[in-house]
Formats: structure tokens, C-alpha cells, sequence
């Protein structure tokens, strides 16, 4: 899996994701918002965890640096 995630997005998804996931659990939702905002802050919590977004990589957007993507190889780039 080749990280398509930049550093700064990933910061921005872990932060936002555990805004979201504790605003779920805190804040006085009907059962459905928190369920939205539960599942909105987990994935953005894991996507930003693991730097790869299958959403980004089926419309082609790589934020990610070269320089800053150790799993990206010269072939990925090339070809």
C-alpha cells in the first residue's frame, strides 16, 4: 500500500478524527449524529493513522512527497 497522505493532512485527519470521536461520546446527539460522528472521526482517525486514503487513490490525488513516502519506489514513480 503506497502511502498517498502528506504530513500535514495527516495531522490535520488524527486531530479532527479525535475532535469527532470524543464530540460523539460528550456531546447530547440523537443515537444517529453520534453514530455519523463516531464513524466520520474513526475513519479519519485511521486514515491519518495509516497515511492512505482509498478514496484518494481511486481519483488519482497523492499529497504524499516523495521524499517523505518511504513505501513509494522509483518504478511507482516512473510508471
Amino acid at each position: 500500500m503506497v502511502r498517498n497522505i502528506g504530513v500535514t493532512e495527516k495531522g490535520i485527519r488524527l486531530v479532527l478524527g479525535g475532535i469527532l470521536l470524543v464530540g460523539a461520546f460528550v456531546l447530547d446527539l440523537p443515537m444517529w449524529g453520534t453514530i455519523i460522528m463516531g464513524v466520520v472521526g474513526f475513519v479519519a482517525l485511521l486514515t491519518g493513522a495509516l497515511g492512505y486514503c482509498p478514496a484518494r487513490a481511486v481519483f488519482g490525488i497523492n499529497t504524499c512527497s516523495q521524499k517523505t513516502n518511504p513505501l513509494k519506489t522509483s518504478e511507482d514513480v516512473s510508471g
